[in-house]
């Protein structure tokens, strides 16, 4: 699943559109709605994004026996 469409069920989960979404995070709709096509998100783009919808964001590589890197 790419991480434009995980965004997007975020902000269908919490009803909130991808422009409030925008603002909220300091960039217009337009720019934030060409990095939702190019679907390329720094770590740090990600953890505001989420602080904006009131997530966490995490990303770690986890293996079979428990350990997550």
């Amino acid at each position: 699943m790419t991480t434009s469409k995980k965004i997007k069920m975020a902000l269908a989960y919490v009803e909130m559109s991808e422009a409030e979404l925008a603002r909220k995070i300091g960039t217009s709709p337009s720019a934030f709605n060409q990095r939702m096509k190019t679907d390329k998100f720094t770590s740090p783009e990600l953890e505001k994004i989420a602080n904006a919808i009131g997530a966490t964001y995490t990303f770690s590589f986890d293996f079979p026996d428990g350990t997550s890197i």
